[in-house]
């Protein structure tokens, strides 16, 4: 492994020269010389179009075509920061996110541009990649260098940002958060150290480029490595194993319900006619994960590391199954009852790893030793929250055994208060993620009728299942470890599970319709030990009991 640099303009600047395969996008493939050559083209015209004084930001709404890549390349190069736009934001969302971000420059493509319709943008130049006006744009920039513009008249520092990456917005606007080139860098390196990454190394970049999944965990990797990358414009579970073959790919990244898109795929003989080795991403739960290893023959590591960088989770080769690992170097984790602001206690986990005592055991994850978080941009408030009484709240809910690994238990907004029971929703579905019928499976709160909440189910049911109240309860009754509480009280029968752009649950569509949905739903009534639909005769007698409590408009509020 080469010496780590401190900047990913050094990172960038190390592919002069290099002259094997580095960029592959369906029938383009460029050289790693050519793609910092096109990098440095576009930190040059970056430079020459930043007005005087302004924030040297870049918005990019791109799929995945070799542009993103050039822009982040330039953005390095230049001491600027590109902030990824959402393409599924809409209408004044979308001109907020980049408003808020202050991006004087706009990098788009045709496909994109029916979305800025109608945007007031004032102060912000658009520039459409796939037209022959951007083409003449570019190309008396050609013969430019790495290291030849820079916005501030000197080589990028550690300390410049370079992303400003979005996070959730599940409790508000979305929260740019600020990343550095030194902190990008380091963790480009600590994960192609991690990971052996060499420039034998394919990396396919199926997750999109605007998340900072596909980035931090697949892109800088690379590219502190040596790898090539291969680009997927949008992410498609029917075309990711020929893609890998296609590219002779090694390593992806993964977040959300993708790998449960890719194991609902029709088997093939060929499923293990591969060159991949390890996938690397969260959220795909143990189940799929050992489900995952016998069908393609590729191990799942999950990982965990916020794009803010305040917390990391580091896998060691002795972790047990399902955990993520114990605290990253310089860390110091604690699972924290927010509401006592104490420890929790350790897990108390059965021979099988599941866990008897989530009430006690899951708390926030919290960081109270060194934090490399750098802030939201323009967001004091936020910032103020997420590091409040000196520590880094994750905002996610973990439980700790009595060795010290960590196991991930859901989003602090995922929680549920069950008959004065606190829940994770991610516990539950860990369990319900063993129903052989379901391809995938979503919990979250919906309000109880007197006080608190019930737990409900969304199900995909597998290709040809179809879903059986009757089994899915004989499965319930047979897992030990679901408690009274955890047992959900509605099920929603999904065709397909409603996903964000990331391919993670949205968990907000499905709390905003609760049981009020155009799916079919079966409910338990209280005291019975099976499903029944939710006709419209139990609908109105539901309404009416929580019209009697006064708590119809948390279900009409979602």
């Amino acid at each position: 492994m080469r010496t780590t640099p401190g900047t990913v303009a050094e990172l960038m600047a190390r592919q002069w020269g290099d002259h094997r395969p580095g960029l592959a996008c369906e029938e383009t493939v460029l050289s790693h010389h050519r793609t910092a050559q096109e990098a440095a083209a576009r930190a040059a015209l970056l430079v020459d179009l930043l007005p005087p004084r302004a924030e040297p930001h870049i918005g990019v709404l791109l799929d995945n075509t070799p542009e993103f890549p050039f822009w982040l390349g330039a953005a390095a190069l230049a001491g600027a920061a590109v902030a990824g736009i959402n393409p599924t934001r809409r209408g004044p969302e979308l001109a907020r996110d980049i408003l808020h971000t202050e991006c004087r420059i706009l990098v788009t493509e045709r496909a994109h541009l029916p979305l800025l319709d109608g945007l007031a943008l004032p102060g912000v130049r658009i520039l459409v990649t796939d037209t022959e006006e951007y083409a003449a744009l570019l190309a008396p920039y050609a013969a430019a260098k790495p290291g030849e513009a820079t916005v501030a008249g000197r080589p990028p520092g550690p300390a410049d940002r370079l992303l400003l990456y979005f996070t959730s917005g599940s409790t508000g606007a979305p929260k740019a958060a600020i990343c550095t080139q030194g902190r990008l860098a380091g963790a480009g390196a600590s994960l192609a150290r991690h990971f052996s990454v060499t420039p034998d190394d394919v990396h396919y970049i199926c997750m999109p480029l605007f998340h900072g999944n596909a980035v931090i965990a697949d892109w800088l990797p690379a590219l502190a490595g040596g790898a090539s990358v291969a680009l997927r414009r949008r992410f498609s579970a029917s075309a990711f194993l020929d893609d890998v073959r296609a590219y002779g790919a090694t390593y992806f990244t993964y977040v959300g319900r993708s790998i449960q898109y890719l194991l609902a795929t029709p088997p093939r003989p060929e499923d293990r006619a591969h060159s991949l080795r390890l996938g690397f991403g969260t959220e795909a739960g143990a189940v799929d994960a050992a489900r995952f290893a016998e069908r393609f023959g590729v191990r799942l590591v999950e990982g965990y590391g916020a794009t803010e960088g305040g917390a990391s989770v580091q896998r060691t080769p002795d972790t047990p199954p399902g955990a993520l690992g114990r605290a990253g170097a310089g860390d110091d984790l604690a699972v924290i009852d927010p509401e006592s602001g104490l420890e929790c206690p350790a897990a108390v986990l059965d021979p099988r790893g599941r866990l008897l005592n989530g009430a006690e055991a899951i708390g926030e994850l919290v960081n109270k030793g060194r934090s490399l978080f750098e802030g939201y941009w323009r967001n004091p408030d936020a910032e103020a929250a997420r590091t409040r009484e000196g520590w880094y709240w994750t905002g996610d809910l973990f439980f700790r055994d009595d060795r010290g690994f960590l196991y991930f238990a859901g989003r602090t907004d995922d929680r549920l208060r069950v008959d004065s029971e606190n829940l994770a929703a991610a516990v539950i579905e860990n369990i319900l993620a063993r129903w052989s019928d379901a391809a995938a499976v979503a919990v979250y709160a919906v309000p109880d009728e007197v006080a608190g909440d019930q737990v409900m189910a969304a199900v995909a049911p597998r290709e040809g299942a179809g879903f059986s109240p009757e089994a899915f309860a004989a499965f319930l009754a047979a897992q030990p470890d679901l408690g009274t509480k955890m047992s959900p009280r509605y099920v929603r029968v999904v065709p397909r599970m409603p996903v964000t752009a990331t391919n993670k649950v949205h968990r907000a569509a499905l709390r905003s319709t609760g049981f009020l949905c155009p799916d079919p739903v079966w409910w338990r009534p209280a005291g019975e030990g099976g499903y029944r639909p939710l006709d419209e005769a139990a609908l109105a007698g539901l309404l009416a009991a929580y019209r009697a409590q006064d708590r119809l408009a948390l279900l009409e509020r979602g």
